[in-house]
């Protein structure tokens, strides 16, 4: 009965955004590096899955900004990645820092990635808490979102979208600009260092986890393994696999989306001494269960430990009260401990 419960309140909060919409098929080639008029696209992709995986700290490197420029709480600082739109290679960030941050000893921040589509002030009140409970946070946000939006647009569709390369693009910006975002971090002192992530902010944040050495600890909302197969049968991207259905296999999205995937970078963290917490809705629509469970048993088999909550509700309803509030019990604490 709960499930059926928690089902509907997901399809309705799904059918209540009215914007969505089906964009073409796209390879998008020539946004990582290919030739539409001389490559075969297939081969392409197969091949820069395969080099980026196998070369990933060359793929996810990134170095601290050229400048980053504090207004008040807005954080701002250039893309370490140029997409063809220049609104979108100015990153946005806001900061708030925590009360006795200037004084604590270690200092404890953490970088926060909102979910796909949040609004300009998602997880700004869990910002302010964290900020409360003595963990500075700076909130970041995504690429194709905010006032990285293009003209035009009035989703962040270019995040996740039905063009190979755009979406390949986009996801590696936004782990580089997180990494950009930890270099800020200890430009301004802070020593004991996280990262939270939502939806896809969880995907960008475990491969930024991974990637990182100065990240310790990490909470991630949401858990996967393979970037496509969430697209393919997740509730919240049925609209995205529609541009996408016919023209490549599940098969090949799995493997052309690899490098932007959690699961291929799962054994980076053996033995890196990490702290982690997974949370997940036993009811989620839109990353499927199934996927959730393989994702925690690829960790257990490469002996890599963690924590986990699994939460009676779904995708949407976990930002819902009163399950938020019940992650925000759990996580914060978590943070507390992890970055002590």
């Amino acid at each position: 009965m709960l499930q059926r419960a928690i089902h509907s309140l997901e399809r309705a909060y799904w059918r209540a955004e009215k914007r969505r919409a089906t964009r073409p098929f796209a390879w998008g080639l020539e946004l990582v590096g290919g030739d539409a008029h001389r490559d075969d696209p297939r081969a392409f992709f197969r091949r820069y899955a395969d080099e980026a995986l196998a070369a990933s700290d060359r793929f996810f490197a990134a170095g601290p900004a050229e400048w980053y420029q504090l207004d008040a709480d807005r954080l701002t600082f250039p893309s370490a990645l140029d997409s063809p739109f220049p609104e979108n290679n100015l990153v946005a960030a806001r900061w708030f820092p925590a009360a006795d941050s200037r004084n604590a000893r270690p200092r404890r921040a953490v970088v926060v990635l909102p979910q796909w589509n949040a609004a300009a002030d998602g997880h700004v009140n869990l910002c302010r808490v964290l900020a409360r409970c003595g963990v500075s946070a700076l909130r970041l946000s995504l690429p194709y979102h905010d006032n990285r939006m293009p003209a035009g647009l009035e989703r962040a569709d270019y995040m996740v979208s039905a063009n190979l390369g755009l979406t390949l693009q986009a996801s590696r910006q936004a782990v580089l600009d997180a990494r950009r975002a930890v270099r800020w971090l200890e430009q301004q002192g802070y020593t004991r260092l996280g990262i939270l992530g939502t939806s896809i902010g969880s995907s960008v944040g475990f491969i930024t986890l991974a990637h990182e050495p100065a990240l310790t600890a990490g909470v991630f909302l949401h858990v996967s393994t393979y970037f496509g197969d969430v697209v393919r049968t997740g509730l919240s991207t049925a609209h995205v696999w529609a541009g996408l259905e016919g023209q490549v296999s599940a098969d090949e999205l799995r493997h052309f989306w690899a490098p932007i995937s959690p699961y291929p970078f799962v054994s980076r963290l053996k033995g890196a001494g990490k702290k982690i917490l997974l949370v997940s809705g036993r009811y989620d629509l839109s990353f499927p269960p199934e996927l959730t469970r393989r994702a925690w048993a690829a960790l257990e088999e490469q002996g890599i430990a963690y924590e986990r909550l699994l939460l009676p509700c779904g995708h949407y309803t976990l930002g819902k009260f009163p399950f938020n509030y019940w992650a925000g019990a759990r996580l914060i604490p978590f943070l507390r401990r992890a970055l002590r």
